[in-house]
């Protein structure tokens, strides 16, 4: 086997590889072997086992004079017996090798370097498992500018001299210029096995992790750094050891194990009594405030006091912490009394300590105090940012004092121009004091603002594109009464969100294309796949480890399906081509404006507004658009309610516009939740009425209800309407009869038996005609009969006697129609519908006086009385 096959050959030598390390395994294993028999004692019966053999020859002059000792018969010292193989018996460097190495060292000094090359290919052949000439090979490869070849004899080197920590160390720096993070790790943790006493390696490792973002293995690192013991390590890195703990702290801290780092704090406090960094004191009370642990904060503050500083001027620092400790107890005076020193000119010094103590006493609502301070602040003029405005308008907010938390809102305003929370904030209060127009001026979005914003992820989030602010703009103007200016506020927000919604529940789950595939199976490889050291432990989470292993496996059986599509269309004499395409447009991502508009009750509130906003603009496909995506998504978060609500919308929508089958379903819905409410079956019959009459699902509907609910009269009422006009009378008088079983004493229900018997008698297929217009008129009468002789009664038989030419009998009746004047009723309308008019009819929409004399004029004039049917129209007709 040849060594140099592992750095000339591609990756293909890696078995190659594989032996060689199962031989140089089985060397070490026979190392140690050796090591043991030599470490074992001597019996005294036999002293010439101790002696060495032939090949071994005793070098130190210790060891001449106790083998001297020795055969002297004299007593032998006892000693330590050391582990490990005695020297002299390392294997000596064969003297050919040891001359062509220095032959390569000289050609490589003087710059001729392929001659450098073949010897040190041939000192590696002669010995193998001599570090020397990889290393040099690698030297002569750096010259040579083959930085792949360079790497693989360095890594042949530290593998064959594993305990050299220089030579990991260098491949560390060179997997790292790399970019070869799975490598660095690697040759990191052995350079750290090679030499554990090297601090800056560790702190490597920490690094590395930090920068791969895995915080919680970086925090262990650095953990790890902190509890090494100080008298060994030099004493210029010890303090290396105080920051490595403050490392490890905020890193648990930030992946959210206060606990843990609060107890490394602690026990570091504990096992260093007398000599405690103060800044780990801070840290550690930092913590324990934050995780309200205030006496245990207090009782280490106290300890530092006593322990740490006697005699010495305490940390200013620590005694506001004491302080603010104080107060989140309730000892306010205490606290106060702390705080004093803050007031001897140490404010301009400390403005941040200042603010810690204003922000305190903020939160634990002691807003004078706290104003107190925070004016102070301002006074010192440590206000770049805007926030010292903010507070302070939140504190003369909360002490009643509107004007001047305006006043500072202001202020703050343009430090903190994308600050959504001040702008609301100061609104609010502009509403307050019904300053309406100020409001609106602070809400609306900057004239020469991007009007195509997209709401992408890689895109910062305006302020006038926040959702908060639209929808206060919005409310603002319905409590206006701008309709118009509160739907083109809040109408795209809400259609985003609906589509966006709607994509993402309705999306297929897409299939990744062999790309996407590679580029998650990259995770499990190393970046250099042509080098034979690769392989190493992949720097990902396990999910992105499990995603790349799923990924793998997919990618290998679509390259076995691809083979034997391949192979059967070669053994059939046919073209293979792919049908697997890798381009598929890019996915956008984007964040939905109102991510909880169908689960808040307010936000389902707003809807309910708007639908009736744009009913009310007469925008009706736009509300039929948001009723129904409603209805779709939040079927199960909306209340009875409001689905009741939004039905009837739809269904007054529906009536309005040019196709109301988009608002049947809300129709449908309300009949269905009462069946027998009049009320709602009158709002479906005047949507469908509108409608086609074939449309199916409405004869299917009508026909379910009249099978479910049997005593249910509208759906026969309806049903004998719709045979009527397509002048199928018989079916027609058959659903009236089945309803006037049901409700005989009703007068729409006889009218519509009568109309339907009269009008069958007037057909050529009745046998006895006379017997059904009687049975009709029959009708006729109970309903005059039930309305108490009402002028529209009168008009029906008159009406019924002309059609079937009794014309004696309809003009008597015609005459007592114009004898009686009717009132004016309203016209009943459906529950949420607009008024669409009523007040500019003339009076007297309701009476039948007009019509009657008109078809008593017709009456006269067929019979040849003209002048009298002259003097009917200008009597009743005229204007």
């Amino acid at each position: 086997m040849d060594p140099l096959d592992f750095i000339e050959n591609d990756a293909s030598a890696v078995d190659k590889y594989h032996q060689f390390q199962r031989i140089e395994n089985e060397y070490e294993a026979l190392a140690a072997r050796k090591r043991k028999s030599l470490s074992t004692p001597l019996s005294s019966s036999n002293p010439s086992k101790k002696l060495r053999n032939d090949d071994d020859h005793v070098e130190t002059f210790e060891e001449i004079m106790e083998a001297m000792a020795y055969n002297s018969g004299r007593k032998r010292r006892r000693k330590n017996k050391k582990k490990g193989r005695r020297r002299g018996s390392k294997k000596k460097v064969n003297p050919v090798v040891a001359r062509k190495l220095g032959e390569a060292t000289l050609h490589y000094s003087n710059e001729r370097y392929e001659e450098a090359r073949c010897l040190l290919k041939e000192v590696i052949r002669l010995d193998p498992y001599l570090p020397d000439p990889y290393y040099k090979l690698g030297l002569v490869y750096e010259q040579l500018k083959d930085k792949k070849k360079q790497m693989g004899c360095y890594m042949l080197a530290a593998h064959s001299s594993p305990k050299d920590g220089s030579l990991w160390k260098l491949l560390v720096l060179l997997s790292v210029e790399e970019g070869n993070n799975e490598q660095a790790m690697y040759c990191l943790s052995k350079a750290i096995t090679a030499d554990p006493q090297d601090l800056s390696l560790r702190f490597d490792r920490a690094s590395l992790y930090v920068e791969l973002g895995d915080y919680l293995k970086a925090a262990e690192s650095y953990e790890q750094i902190s509890r090494l013991r100080p008298e060994l390590v030099e004493a210029e890195l010890r303090p290396e050891l105080v920051e490595a703990l403050k490392k490890a702290t905020k890193l648990y801290q930030k992946c959210g194990q206060r606990e843990r780092a609060v107890s490394i704090l602690e026990e570091y406090v504990k096992r260093n009594q007398t000599e405690a960094e103060i800044s780990i004191i801070y840290l550690l009370v930092s913590m324990l405030i934050e995780g309200r642990a205030y006496i245990k904060a207090l009782n280490h503050i106290e300890h530092a006091q006593q322990v740490y500083c006697a005699g010495k001027e305490f940390p200013l620092p620590l005694t506001i912490k004491a302080g603010v400790c104080q107060a989140h107890l309730g000892n306010l005076e205490k606290a106060e009394a702390i705080f004093c020193v803050l007031q001897r000119g140490n404010a301009c010094d400390r403005p941040q300590i200042v603010t810690e103590v204003a922000d305190s006493l903020a939160n634990l609502k002691h807003y004078e105090l706290a104003l107190k301070y925070y004016m102070m602040l301002e006074a010192i003029g440590d206000n770049d940012s805007g926030v010292l405005y903010s507070r302070i308008a939140e504190c003369n907010l909360h002490l009643g004092d509107r004007l001047r938390s305006i006043e500072y809102y202001y202020k703050a305003l343009p430090k903190l121009n994308d600050s959504v929370d001040t702008r609301l904030k100061l609104a609010s209060l502009l509403l307050e004091e019904s300053k309406d127009d100020e409001a609106i001026s602070i809400l609306c979005p900057p004239t020469d603002h991007e009007c195509t914003y997209e709401h992408n992820l890689d895109k910062p989030e305006l302020w006038w594109t926040n959702f908060t602010i639209k929808l206060k703009l919005s409310q603002i103007y319905k409590d206006r009464g701008s309709l118009d200016s509160f739907v083109d506020t809040i109408y795209p927000c809400v259609r985003k969100s609906f589509l966006e919604a709607i994509q993402q529940k309705d999306r297929a789950k897409r299939k990744l294309t062999r790309s996407e595939l590679f580029e998650r199976a990259k995770v499990l490889d190393n970046r250099q796949n042509d080098n034979v050291f690769h392989g190493f432990r992949p720097m990902a989470s396990t999910s992105d480890l499990t995603k790349a292993t799923r990924a793998k496996k997919l990618l290998q059986k679509k390259e076995a399906l691809r083979e034997e599509k391949r192979a059967a269309a070669l053994a059939a004499g046919v073209e293979y081509k792919s049908d697997e395409s890798d381009v598929e447009p890019p996915q956008v991502t984007r964040r939905r404006p109102l991510p909880n508009l169908l689960v808040d009750e307010e936000y389902h509130c707003l809807i309910i507004d708007l639908c009736k906003s744009l009913a009310s603009l007469q925008k009706y496909w736009e509300a039929l658009e948001i009723i129904d995506i409603s209805l779709k998504l939040a079927c199960s978060t909306l209340s009875v309610e409001r689905k009741e609500e939004l039905r009837s919308i739809g269904a007054q929508i529906a009536y309005n516009i040019g196709d109301p089958s988009h608002g049947w379903d809300c129709a449908r819905y309300i009949v269905n939740q009462h069946p027998y409410s009049f009320a709602a079956w009158n709002c479906y019959y005047k949507v469908i009425s509108r409608l086609d009459n074939r449309y199916s699902k409405h004869g299917k509907f009508l026909h379910s209800m009249r099978v479910k609910h049997k005593d249910c009269v509208p759906p026969y009422i309806i049903f004998g309407h719709q045979l009527t006009m397509i002048s199928q009378h018989q079916a027609a008088a058959k659903d009236y009869l089945e309803a006037y079983k049901l409700m005989p004493d009703n007068p729409l229900i006889n009218l519509c038996v009568g109309s339907a018997l009269i009008n069958l008698a007037l057909g050529h297929r009745l046998q006895n005609k006379h017997q059904c217009v009687m049975q009709g008129l029959a009708f006729l009468f109970k309903n005059l009969l039930l309305s108490e002789n009402s002028q529209e009664a009168l008009y029906n038989i008159a009406r019924a006697y002309h059609h079937v030419g009794l014309v004696t009998l309809a003009a008597t009746f015609y005459e007592k129609v114009l004898a009686i004047r009717e009132k004016d009723y309203p016209i009943p309308k459906l529950p949420n519908e607009n008024q669409d008019g009523v007040e500019s009819r003339k009076p007297g929409y309701c009476d039948l006086g007009r019509e009657a004399a008109y078809n008593l004029h017709l009456i006269y004039k067929s019979s040849g009385a003209v002048d009298l049917a002259r003097q009917v129209l200008k009597d009743h007709c005229s204007f």
